[in-house]
């Protein structure tokens, strides 16, 4: 059901109405009801509306609202979405009440929906906002502290009631509620990290050092080549200088242009736990903009790039699919999400807010457990880790933040204040989660809008674009603590005045409280000179980014809250509200000293305690194959496909490894690479390492095996030197829990040591240190993890090796180099967790200097290009990492002999440190030499074997055959696990055909039919045109620039405006995102502006009628030019065709095959009969026809050149060859005068060859530059022949 708000109802015109009928119905389907077509039927049934709150606008709203503005229907104030609900009797007649209260609970999120007993007719509600009230401690003391304590959930401990209780009576005044809130968020675990910088007392040993201490010290054996470290949103390393591309003028429309510049590489990790915990896919999405914003606010602004993600829960119990080590009776608790809701809601939202804000994540990992240790004690994720890292890029007249001076503006740009994420700083520090409030930890959960952050993004990105210089002169983003916390952070020590006035409120019964405190997301605050205000509205209004100007610096070292315009909001028994400076009371009124300064270290007292490890106990006949049918299903180890395939990789074309690789796009990269400018061959490569489970048996071992698994994935890609290598840690464990804090020092400790050895360091990281839940009474804990995130600078991007065997001259030979030779330690493997048990020795990096030597080894080998195929042993073992590589390349294995004298289960299953590399037969003798002579064992184990579905795998050891089976029949052991997670996040049909296509398929087919054009020296003038919303306009000017256009930026705000024309164009290039979120559907709202806005239609129409013009609609562009009808136009007007959901009923991200077509289109002219590899990144681009003589027509006129094709060429419906189902796979439609294009594909993003997934060999010497670049040229020269 839709509800409007109008300014005025009376004054819509019949044409207003019939604009907005034509928004709000879909295509080609019947028109909107004024009543309600759902119904009860019988008694017995009952009929539940669910929408969203009242008292605050939802992001769809805001979207919609934009777009009905746009098509000129300005008294359109919100516009909600709401649902309604049938719910059947059950067998005995009506549903009870409380189980109808908890089927009902089951289908909305009550933190921002709610039900609706009838029909609203009004969106005004009658609450008032909450009083602001004084804590009386100069009268009662610490109990009037306490008291506040537990009302507001402040999670104050007891130093913390003493300390303020003491710092108050010092000053003489008592705090306001507010100002104990604000304490609360700025000074709690989650903002302090007062365990990390703590006294340490172990076993009744003060230690010298702190936990931050010990990690600051790793610096001193590494390479001084941080420009940023310890010290802001995000850490950084020397880049190099490159050629960037710029708008020369980011407050209106105008021509890019390249410049030099010096960029370093930023890298930030955060988790967001207890929030995906309460409400996953909320916390996920709010977990990812919150590290987006790390990375824009680093120094004074950065330029985000890609992310990665990673997720531990606990035992998934999937309906109808048993995994024997889970136990079946264990009571899980009602306050936190189910782990297998977890594991995929919480990667649905990480994906989907990436997908939305155009940010592609590159890497990551994911661990399932749940265990009754030896001694009892139950072990398991109840409390999830979501993690979520970013890399980025700074200028290097960025890299540092400016003082706050006297004057500033104090700003704060993104979206309005909404009552969401109210204390999370410290509802996310109760040491055990289930001890606060299950509504408190509700309303601390908060909720994300990507394309606020997107739109956010772009106005800041203006700034550092800016030629004049950036006029940011610090930035911080808003997270724990919400306005209160950022805007001291960012007017410290100078102090600043706030009015609460100034800020944009999107809930009109906000308390101050709220509208300090709330976490509410997309918004970053900055300073800036009074001198650039004006450019930064001027960047705002083009990017339709709210920005406010909410205060000044004032140089008196205090924040103060000014609501001289909200007595309402204030108990006047003791306010006398003043200026907020100096003439009154105000509800914060803080001495920034007081919160931010020195304080007191806090000292934890901590006690080790004894473990109980038992040796671990195998079936005695256990033999290769069925214990391999338990490890490849174990979620660490078992494919990711049911993460990857929905989250765009491609997104920014700077992708040059993303997670999948090898003919069938398999998820097993071990290292991301990105580059940093389109025009050079440098980069970043970032690589993840954690080994939570074999810290278990041992805490060092653990910490020292993540540090070791991170710098196995991160060989891989080229990087300048071992000792420029730069870490973040991340620390998730129940710290303060009896024997856990000691088990964190004991890993710190081993971190830090053995980074010193190897010469990396760590220069950022998070801690979360309440890991921890209650059940039915019982406190579980989770497993403590680190996880260390690698990251470096490459010389060279193209210089990467991925796991998918390749075969060399079909003399392809496998070379196994372990770390720790001699030693098969099964304590903490999946092997061991498959069986229900931890074990008592655990894999270790024994020898740190052998590490450092294999990597350096490996690194020249690459540099060499004598290296097919690499990956790093792991969770699984050599087994596992010898099976993927085989699953990655579609290739067998024979000959495989593993030359050790140890037990079967302990030589495959054993997970130490090593590498299994293939070289081809020529080069083998002198790749083992290069080992041998830096002091490691190199092993000759096997070859590879035959290609495709008819492929095996054999495994000796010893001369005894121990496995011999199918290549497909493994690969499905392996993927069957991510495919029952597939079931519950796509459509079944569609997983079923993935599944079984996987068992037959060889590899894609590619045909090359054409050269690469040469490039003319003319520069016609091309608008790459973008609405709100769009993501992909920079790639796509790229691809232009680097096709010899002129290219311009141009946004609908220019042309709605008047501000630009269309006029000196030849070319108009529509690009890819999610134009106002998609929200009525694929670029409806964009349609809607161009269809309804009278400038914006004039433009457009008289474009389309020049002839001398072309245009080119790639993903939300094509499904414009569809829905204008430039392309599948009706014989009478309009389209017959528009674009709706994939048949998968998700978003897709693929690397697929597509075949072209004769047809009249110029900008495929030469290229018919080609099979080329392209990206695909789209919720919805299945081609819905009007009719069946529409599809006919449009067949029959060659009028669909693009097709999606099977590995034999043919076209094909079948997924996920044809990712959305579009009818004989039609990727691409153009007009019957052959001018304009619209594709669902993006040529853009692969223009270059290092930005395709996969090709095969004989096709990678054609694609420098990708034989893409030819649409692209094409366009150019069509103008100039039409012109001549």
């Amino acid at each position: 059901c839709l509800s409007l708000s109008l300014s005025d109802a009376d004054s819509l015109s019949k044409e207003q109405k019939d604009v907005l009928c034509w928004l709000f119905n879909p295509p080609h389907s019947a028109a909107l009801s004024d009543e309600p077509t759902l119904k009860i039927a019988s008694p017995a049934e009952t009929l539940v509306e669910i929408g969203p709150r009242l008292n605050f606008s939802t992001a769809w709203s805001t979207n919609a609202v934009s777009i009905c503005q746009s098509a000129g229907l300005k008294q359109v104030t919100r516009v909600e979405l709401s649902r309604r609900h049938i719910i059947k009797g059950g067998q005995n007649g009506p549903r009870k009440d409380g189980e109808m209260e908890k089927l009902i609970g089951l289908l909305y999120d009550s933190m921002t929906e709610c039900i609706y007993p009838k029909p609203i007719t009004s969106f005004s509600v009658d609450v008032q906002p909450q009083k602001v009230f004084e804590v009386d401690i100069l009268g009662k003391g610490r109990a009037a502290l306490e008291k506040a304590n537990d009302d507001l959930g402040l999670a104050f401990d007891s130093w913390d009631l003493d300390y303020y209780t003491a710092l108050f009576q010092r000053v003489k005044r008592n705090p306001t509620s507010v100002e104990c809130f604000d304490l609360a968020q700025s000074n709690s675990e989650h903002s302090r990290h007062w365990f990390f910088r703590g006294r340490m007392v172990i076993d009744g040993q003060e230690q010298k050092d702190t936990l931050f201490s010990l990690i600051m010290g790793t610096q001193q054996h590494s390479n001084q080549n941080n420009v940023i470290k310890f010290c802001d949103n995000s850490s950084g390393i020397k880049g190099m200088e490159l050629e960037c591309m710029f708008p020369t003028d980011p407050v209106q429309a105008s021509c890019y242009e390249t410049r030099r510049s010096t960029r370093h590489v930023i890298f930030t990790a955060e988790t967001h736990n207890f929030p995906t915990g309460v409400a996953p896919f909320s916390g996920a999405t709010t977990g990812t903009g919150g590290r987006i914003r790390d990375v824009q606010s680093a120094g004074r602004g950065g330029h985000v790039i890609a992310g990665t993600a990673g997720y531990c829960f606990g035992n998934l119990h999937i309906p109808g699919y048993t995994l024997p080590w889970e136990e079946a009776d264990w009571e899980y608790p009602s306050s936190f999400a189910p782990p297998l809701q977890v594991a995929v809601e919480a990667s649905d939202g990480a994906s989907d807010y990436g997908n939305k804000f155009g940010e592609p994540v590159l890497a990551g990992f994911a661990r399932s457990f749940g265990m009754r240790l030896a001694n009892g004690e139950r072990r398991e994720w109840i409390k999830p880790i979501m993690f979520s890292g970013g890399l980025g890029s700074i200028e290097s007249n960025h890299v540092k933040k400016e003082e706050a001076e006297p004057g500033m503006e104090v700003v704060k740009i993104g979206g309005p204040v909404y009552r969401i994420g109210v204390g999370g700083g410290a509802a996310s520090s109760v040491q055990v989660q289930g001890d606060n409030s299950s509504e408190r930890d509700l309303g601390a959960v908060q909720r994300g809008d990507a394309e606020m952050e997107q739109k956010m993004n772009r106005a800041l990105r203006a700034c550092l674009e800016r030629a004049s210089g950036n006029p940011i002169c610090s930035i911080h983003d808003q997270g724990a603590g919400g306005n209160g916390n950022v805007l001291k952070e960012l007017s410290e020590p100078a102090g600043a005045v706030i009015y609460t006035s100034k800020f944009k409120r999107g809930d009109p019964t906000l308390s101050v409280l709220e509208l300090w405190g709330a976490e509410y997301q997309e918004s970053n605050a900055l300073l800036l000179r009074p001198s650039d205000r004006s450019f930064l509205e001027k960047v705002c209004q083009r990017e339709k980014c709210p920005v406010d100007f909410v205060g000044k610096i004032t140089g008196d070292g205090k924040v103060s809250l000014n609501t001289l315009d909200l007595q309402s909001y204030c108990s006047t028994t003791f306010l006398k509200l003043g200026d907020g400076v100096g003439g009154g009371r105000c509800p914060v009124d803080l001495v920034l000293d007081w919160v931010l300064g020195k304080m007191p270290q806090k000292e934890f007292v901590l006690d080790c305690l004894a473990s109980s490890l038992q040796p671990l106990s195998f079936p005695a006949d256990l033999s290769v194959l069925p214990a391999l049918e338990r490890v490849l299903k174990l979620p660490a180890v078992a494919s990711k496909r049911y993460l990857t395939n929905k989250v765009d990789r491609s997104v920014t074309g700077l992708i040059a490894q993303q997670q999948c690789v090898g003919p069938l796009h398999t998820p097993l990269a071990d290292v991301a690479v990105v580059a940093l400018s389109p025009f050079s061959l440098q980069g970043a490569a970032t690589a993840i390492g954690e080994q939570p489970i074999k810290g278990l048996v041992s805490p060092a071992a653990g910490a020292r095996m993540a540090v070791g698994e991170a710098l196995t994935n991160l060989v891989f890609a080229q990087v300048t030197a071992l000792k420029d290598v730069k870490c973040s840690g991340n620390w998730m464990w129940a710290a303060k829990l009896p024997g856990e804090g000691a088990c964190l020092w004991e890993a710190c400790q081993a971190m830090c040591k053995v980074m010193g050895r190897l010469g990396v360091a760590v220069d950022g990281g998070k801690d979360s240190l309440s890991m921890a839940a209650r059940v039915s009474g019982e406190t579980i804990k989770a497993p403590g993890s680190l996880v260390i995130s690698v990251y470096a600078v490459c010389p060279d991007i193209t210089a990467t090796v991925t796991p998918d065997l390749d075969d060399p001259q079909g003399k392809g030979v496998l070379l196994y180099v372990p770390v720790s030779a001699g030693k098969y330690r099964l304590g903490g493997s999946a092997l061991a967790q498959c069986y229900g048990q931890l074990g008592d020795c655990s894999p270790d990096l024994d020898h740190p200097d052998l590490l450092s030597a294999c990597f350096n080894t490996t690194q020249t080998l690459i540099k060499d290009r004598l290296l097919s195929a690499g990956h790093d042993v792991s969770d699984g073992g050599l087994i596992s990492c010898l099976l993927e590589m085989a699953f990655a390349g579609n290739r067998g294995l024979e000959h495989l002999s593993v030359p050790l004298s140890v037990s079967v289960l302990e030589a495959l299953f054993s997970e130490e440190l090593g590498l299994v590399l293939e070289v081809c037969e020529s080069n083998a003798v002198s790749v083992c030499q290069r080992y041998t002579d830096a002091g490691l064992v190199c092993h000759r184990i096997g070859t590879t074997s035959g290609f495709g579905p008819d492929s095996k795998v054999r495994v000796s050891l010893r001369g005894q055959e121990v496995l011999n089976e199918r290549l497909p029949t493994l690969r499905a052991l392996w993927e069957s696990t991510s495919f029952q997670l597939e079931h519950m996040q796509a459509n079944p049909l569609c997983v079923q055909q993935e599944e079984k296509g996987l068992a037959t398929r060889s590899q894609p087919y590619f045909k090359l039919t054409f050269d690469p054009p040469l490039l003319s020296s003319t520069k016609p003038r091309v608008a790459v045109v973008r609405e709100e919303g769009s993501n992909g306009d920079r790639e796509m000017a790229v691809a232009l620039f680097m096709a010899g256009f002129e290219v311009w930026d141009v946004t609908m705000q220019d042309l709605c405006s008047g501000a630009t024309t269309l006029d000196p164009f030849r070319a108009v290039v529509f690009v890819g995102g999610f134009s106002y979120a998609d929200v009525l559907g694929s670029a409806k709202g964009w349609a809607a502006t161009v269809t309804f806005n009278p400038r914006a239609r004039e433009e457009f129409e008289r474009f389309r009628h020049r002839d001398d013009t072309l245009s080119l609609g790639v993903c939300n562009g094509c499904q414009l030019l569809a829905l204008l009808g430039w392309v599948g136009e009706a014989r009478d007007g309009g389209s017959e065709v528009s674009l709706t959901h994939n048949k998968s009923g998700r978003f897709e991200s693929r690397f697929v095959s597509v075949g072209i077509l004769p047809s009249p289109s110029v900008m495929l002219k030469g290229m018919e009969g080609s099979a080329l590899g392209v990206w695909v990144a789209h919720g919805e681009g299945l081609m819905q026809f009007c009719s069946t003589e529409a599809q006919d027509r449009l067949i029959s006129d060659s009028l669909a050149p693009l097709r999606y094709i099977d590995d034999s060429g043919a076209p094909t419906e079948t997924y996920p060859m044809n990712p959305n189902g579009s009818a004989l796979g039609i990727a691409g439609i153009c007009s019957a005068d052959g001018r304009h294009l619209a594709m669902m594909p993006h040529p853009e993003r692969a223009v270059l060859g290092w930005q395709w997934a996969w090709a095969p060999a004989p096709l990678r010497a054609s694609l420098e530059p990708s034989p893409w670049i030819r649409i692209f040229v094409l366009l150019k020269c069509d103008l100039h022949y039409i012109k001549s």
